[in-house]
C-alpha cells in the first residue's frame, strides 16, 4: 500500500540500511531496559515530531563554535547527511529504547568515535568533541529540541511533572557518554542553556552547513516539499536571534504551524505500522 510504501522510505531514510537489524535489536532483545514503554522519553522519543525537532537540534548546535569546527573538520554532511543521521537516530533508539546491556554497548562506541575528533579552531584554540562541557551544550540544546517539537507536534504533549522526568530521563544516557551534571528539570534544562549564551555565534561554518542542510538535502524531488515543511517548522522554533545569527529568513508563525503540523501527520500515519512491529517486539521480549 502507499501507507506502507511511504513508512519503508522515510525508515529507510532515517535508520539507514542497518535499519531493520537495528530494529529487531532494539525491540527484540531481551534484558532490561531504562525506560519504561509508556515513560516520556519513549513518548517523546518515539513519536514523528522527532523529525521536526531533529533539524531543530542541528541548527541549534551550530552556533556553538568548537561544535561546529568538529563538524566541519570531521563530518560528513555534505556527502553522507543521510548517513550521519542514521548513526544519531540508532544512538537514541538504542538508548531509549534497547536493553541496558545494548545502549551502554552504543554509548561506549560513540566515545570511542569521539576520541579522533579533535582539532584546533582558526584562532588557535584546541577542541575536542569529547570535552565535556561541549558535549553538556549538544546534549541540552538537542533535548530541548525535541521537547519544544514534541509541545508543538506531538500526538500526546507532556504535562506537569512528565516534562522534569523527561529531561531527567535524558541524563541517564548523557552522564554515560560524558555529560557532567546534565539537567534534571526543565528548570535546569533553560538555566543550562542561558549558560551557554556567551558562547554562541553564527560562524560562517554554521551558516554554510545549514544553508547545505535546507538546499541540498538529497531527496527525490517529489520528496523534497515535505522535507522543506519540516524544516520550515524547524525554523519557526528556533528563537529569533538563533535565526539571525544563522541568516534563515522568517516563516510566517501560521505556515510554520501548518506545514509542521500537516507533515508530521503524514509521518505518524505512514510509520505507524513500523512502530506497532516494535511495540509487539519489545512486550514479546518482556514476557
Amino acid at each position: 500500500t502507499l501507507r506502507d510504501r511511504l513508512g519503508a522510505e522515510l525508515f529507510s531514510k532515517v535508520a539507514g540500511p542497518d535499519g531493520p537489524r537495528n530494529r529487531q535489536r532494539v525491540h527484540g532483545t531481551p534484558g532490561p531496559r531504562w525506560f519504561a514503554p509508556d515513560s516520556p522519553i519513549a513518548r517523546v522519543h518515539g513519536d514523528a515530531s522527532m523529525f521536526v525537532g531533529g533539524i531543530r537540534a542541528i541548527m541549534l548546535q551550530s552556533l556553538h563554535p568548537a561544535a561546529m569546527q568538529g563538524v566541519a573538520d570531521h563530518s560528513g554532511y555534505r556527502g553522507d547527511m543521510w548517513g550521519r543521521l542514521a548513526q544519531v537516530s540508532t544512538y537514541i533508539a538504542m538508548t531509549t529504547f534497547g536493553t541496558e546491556r545494548d545502549a551502554l554497548q552504543m554509548i561506549r562506541a560513540v566515545q570511542r568515535a569521539h576520541d579522533s575528533v579533535t582539532g584546533t579552531m582558526p584562532d588557535g584554540t584546541p577542541y575536542a568533541a569529547s570535552d565535556p562541557h561541549l558535549l553538556g551544550w549538544v546534549h541540552a540544546a538537542e533535548i530541548h529540541s525535541f521537547l519544544l517539537a514534541h509541545d508543538r507536534y506531538g500526538h500526546r504533549p507532556l504535562l506537569g511533572p512528565e516534562r522534569d522526568e523527561y529531561v531527567a530521563q535524558t541524563a541517564v544516557a548523557a552522564e554515560h557518554l560524558g555529560v557532567v551534571g546534565a539537567p534534571r528539570s526543565e528548570d535546569d534544562l533553560r538555566a543550562t542553556l542561558a549558560a551557554y549564551g556567551s558562547e554562541l555565534r553564527g560562524t560562517p561554518a554554521a551558516q554554510e552547513a545549514i544553508r547545505f542542510l535546507l538546499l541540498h538535502p538529497d531527496l527525490p524531488i517529489a520528496a523534497r516539499p515535505g522535507y522543506l515543511a519540516l524544516a520550515s517548522a524547524a525554523i519557526g522554533l528556533l528563537p529569533a536571534d538563533a535565526r539571525r545569527e544563522l541568516r534563515l529568513p522568517p516563516v510566517p508563525p501560521v505556515t510554520n504551524r501548518v506545514l509542521g503540523a500537516a507533515a508530521t501527520r503524514t509521518i505518524r500515519w505512514a510509520m505507524a505500522s513500523g512502530h506497532a512491529e516494535a511495540r509487539e517486539l519489545q512486550q514479546a521480549t518482556q514476557r
